[in-house]
């Protein structure tokens, strides 16, 4: 079977490594001339991602590219331990949850794919799709178009891939946060720990690395979008010190940062109704971008879930109808996990301190049991890979 996977991210780069190794015949368009720059700050990986990439082949390679961080603490505003869990795993889980730059990530799999037999054509753009045949007919924003047997829309937030399926599809809504992230030096800090402070203007994230420097993400809730453009580092670094003034930690932390990664919008997507039809398929952002720290773990259980139904079934649009059938319902519930999380990041001052009073006891006794179904799912196996010759670009 011939694809052509539209968007050389995460997801896209996964998806590619997973239909090789069912010998599917892989293009990847990415828009961008380096798609594994350091686009974007840092994100983790959760147990049931890093299975996910071991299904892949990849574990290895990402986890020297980032670092583990086994421990998770909640802190109110003040400097109050809330609770303190497994970070992105059950308790006894030897697979660590990884934190590493998202380009990084990316780079990785993009040379995975690159040696499992992907071709990657850089500098071009989907803008439409029409049936070609049995098959169908990628267009490109430079006028180029290629054809093949599956589209997969690996797109992103924005999927042009989205539109093709259903014109009338949902689009992107800002969810009243914003995110700021950099990196911070000479802070004193135990390393192998995500932290996560509740503040009054939002959640506050910060992870000791193991160079000495500090990773942080200011998640800022605000009812309205902020201008993003024309306002240089100082004066971010100024507007967060004065919304975060009142909690000591994130303030040490934003005064030491030596290093602002570019502001980002961050939006909700209704439910898609139309992920696929017999010829289009989407993954990752494009189809479900569930946030709660779950992103770039879907998307890679979406790559493994998918490569096994078309592997299974008698026709590529039975496969894709599984494939919609497995993740739907899964997707859907990491969904309504990730609006708790999110809403507990826009509290107002009452439900911030009835929320400091009830996370100990729940996270104390519920933590286990409310999250088994996520990191213990078993995502199956895939063929073992094959020597392939590098591909040439096409």
């Amino acid at each position: 079977m011939e694809v052509i996977v539209a968007g050389g991210g995460v997801s896209g780069a996964a998806t590619a490594i997973a239909l090789r190794r069912i010998g599917s015949d892989v293009t990847l368009y990415e828009t961008h001339p380096d798609p594994a720059g350091q686009v974007g700050s840092f994100l983790s990986l959760a147990s049931n991602g890093l299975r996910g990439l071991k299904t892949l082949g990849c574990l290895d390679q990402v986890q020297e590219a980032g670092f583990a961080v086994p421990t998770q603490r909640m802190w109110s505003g003040t400097g109050r331990l809330l609770a303190e869990v497994p970070r992105g795993r059950l308790s006894g889980d030897p697979l660590h949850s990884t934190t590493l730059m998202r380009g990084s990530l990316v780079e990785v799999l993009r040379e995975c794919a690159e040696q499992a037999g992907v071709r990657i054509v850089t500098g071009r753009r989907l803008a439409g799709a029409e049936p070609a045949g049995d098959g169908i007919r990628a267009q490109f924003a430079d006028g180029s178009s290629a054809r093949a047997d599956l589209l997969i829309g690996a797109d992103g937030l924005w999927s042009a891939t989205r539109s093709v399926l259903d014109p009338g599809a949902p689009r992107p809504a800002y969810g009243g946060l914003y995110s700021v992230s950099g990196i911070a030096a000479g802070v004193p800090a135990e390393t192998g720990t995500f932290n996560m402070v509740f503040a009054r203007s939002g959640a506050f994230l910060h992870i000791p690395a193991p160079d000495g420097t500090v990773w942080w993400s200011a998640q800022v809730a605000d009812p309205r979008p902020p201008k993003l453009t024309d306002v240089g580092e100082d004066r971010w670094l100024d507007r967060l010190a004065e919304l975060y003034r009142f909690e000591p930690r994130p303030l040490e932390i934003i005064r030491a940062t030596t290093q602002l990664h570019r502001p980002t919008l961050m939006h909700t997507l209704a439910e898609v109704p139309v992920r696929h039809d017999e010829r289009i398929v989407l993954v990752g952002d494009a189809a479900h971008p569930v946030g709660a720290g779950q992103g770039a773990s879907m998307a890679i259980e979406d790559a493994v879930v998918l490569a096994r139904a078309l592997a299974k079934a008698d026709s590529t649009g039975e496969g894709l109808a599984e494939y919609d059938r497995l993740r739907r319902a899964r997707i859907g519930k990491m969904a309504k996990a990730a609006r708790i999380n999110r809403d507990a990041k826009t509290r107002g001052p009452l439900a911030r301190r009835l929320r400091d009073l009830v996370m100990p006891i729940a996270f104390g006794h519920f933590y286990e049991k409310a999250t088994t179904w996520l990191y213990t799912h078993d995502l199956g196996t895939l063929p073992a890979p094959a020597e392939q010759p590098r591909p040439a670009e096409r």
